[in-house]
């Protein structure tokens, strides 16, 4: 039966449009890192050379490569790891040119580094990319989170995220740190900016006196 992330993992990609506390074991991921503004073309192109490889490793079995345990699944959504740079932070700089960016698409259980590299090489072939060689095969951990369900512009995330702090107050909770994921469960580039569905998550602690 094909696994679809949709359906099976509800709790991890579907949460509600009100924060909720969720704990995230540790995933594979391919991911590539960048820097400034997400709507340039760079960002755009890492994107496009992740997906590419996503679509990739799905289909290698097509290809000849043999992956032991493999069940048919639907490609994870992209995922984005974001901050600012030290530079930014040490000047109080908040503008999307000073952003810097780790994205990420997750990968099943069955697959490993050893068939990440086998298709990055096939890619090498069939669909030179020079971004190719900035992908990396990860594990990561969120661990404890909190996160909620934003509908609508990136432009009015601030929003969902004071109702994320609210929370987090609320509940004797920390941040780890400034960072924040994002998971676009919309494709950005051609749904109404309205209807656009972004999970938001922030990662946690208890609160020590």
């Amino acid at each position: 039966m094909k696994h679809e992330w949709r359906k099976a993992e509800k709790a991890v990609y579907l949460p509600q449009g009100h924060p909720e506390m969720i704990s995230i074991p540790t995933y594979n991921y391919i991911s590539i890192h960048g820097k400034g503004n997400p709507n340039s073309a760079d960002f755009q192109h890492r994107v496009e050379t992740l997906f590419g490889l996503a679509y990739g490793i799905k289909m290698a079995p097509r290809k000849g490569i043999v992956i032991n345990n493999y069940v048919d699944y639907t490609v994870y959504p992209l995922e984005g790891i974001w901050d600012y740079s030290p530079e930014a932070i040490e000047h109080g700089l908040r503008d999307k040119e000073h952003l810097v960016y780790t994205l990420m698409i997750r990968q099943p259980s069955f697959i490993n580094e050893k068939l990440f590299n086998q298709v990055v090489t096939l890619k090498k072939f069939s669909d030179p990319d020079d971004f190719l060689d900035l992908v990396e095969f990860i594990e990561h951990t969120d661990g404890l989170c909190v996160q909620m369900m934003h509908v609508g512009s990136f432009d009015n995330e601030p929003a969902s995220f004071a109702k994320i702090e609210e929370f987090i107050e609320q509940h004797h909770l920390t941040r780890e740190d400034k960072r924040h994921r994002e998971i676009y469960l919309s494709d950005f580039r051609t749904t109404a900016v309205a209807k656009l569905q972004t999970v938001l998550r922030v990662f946690v602690k208890p609160h020590q006196e």
